[in-house]
């Protein structure tokens, strides 16, 4: 049976709850332009069913706004901005891991197993976060990132894992995918590989069946998860996790 030998991390939702800074950083974006669009909550939970930001602003042109036509390098400009803005607020101390993430990196490292990245979100959104909520040589710790901007399809498409699995030189049953979203988990599927789901307030109303397993978040000594032994997932957990996702699909 193949040993899990890497642990492979979505970002936006996954490593912090970053998606509520989008949001707010994609308002600032259009105020400063003179859009007068302006995405609630709710709103977005919507949007989110669209991987990718530009993409985002092109199906929200399409299906909400159609007296606006902004050409592809418009809103990439416009995304860019967006990028700007939501970098400045991070490197203020926005956001910081999700619990137990650190954690749960750390552990994996000092086992040997490798840790990754594979995210719809594009690099500099990665930077931004890795070293603001993590810490400045974070990036460092990842054996290979994988980025929105450096694949043709993005999440439910399996691109981007891959993409991290030919950086990693792994075979997909030597990994575990660690997601938030039904397009994660369907991206990660795709790829061949088995996921585990940890909900954020985005994405808890979506539909997580085929997940190896689905837990409130990671858990760690000052936040514990009650719904898991000890409070907490550790890595001895997602190997067991992962060696069941592998018996199942034999």
């Amino acid at each position: 049976m193949p040993k899990l030998r890497a642990l492979i991390f979505d970002v936006d939702g996954t490593l912090a709850e970053t998606e509520e800074l989008h949001r707010i950083s994609f308002n600032a974006t259009f105020a400063e332009v003179g859009l007068d669009w302006d995405w609630d909550r709710a709103l977005y939970r919507e949007l989110l069913a669209v991987t990718g930001g530009k993409e985002r602003i092109r199906y929200y042109i399409d299906e909400f706004d159609g007296s606006v036509d902004i050409p592809p390098e418009g809103i990439r400009v416009l995304h860019e901005r967006k990028t700007a803005i939501y970098a400045a607020r991070m490197a203020e101390g926005a956001l910081g891991p999700r619990p137990g993430i650190l954690r749960l990196i750390h552990e994996a490292r000092q086992a040997g197993v490798l840790c990754a990245i594979a995210t719809t979100t594009s690099r500099p959104n990665i930077d931004a976060l890795l070293q603001s909520a993590f810490a400045p040589d974070a990036v460092s710790w990842f054996a290979a990132i994988a980025a929105g901007d450096e694949v043709a399809r993005k999440k439910p498409a399996p691109d981007v894992y891959v993409l991290a699995l030919e950086r990693l030189g792994l075979a997909a049953d030597e990994c575990l995918a660690i997601e938030d979203s039904r397009n994660g988990l369907e991206s990660a599927r795709a790829a061949g590989l088995g996921c585990v789901i940890t909900v954020s307030p985005y994405t808890e109303d979506q539909d997580f069946t085929a997940a190896l397993k689905i837990v409130a978040h990671m858990g760690d000594f000052e936040t514990r998860n009650p719904t898991i032994e000890g409070g907490m997932v550790t890595l001895p957990m997602l190997q067991s996790w992962h060696s069941a996702g592998i018996s199942r699909s034999a």
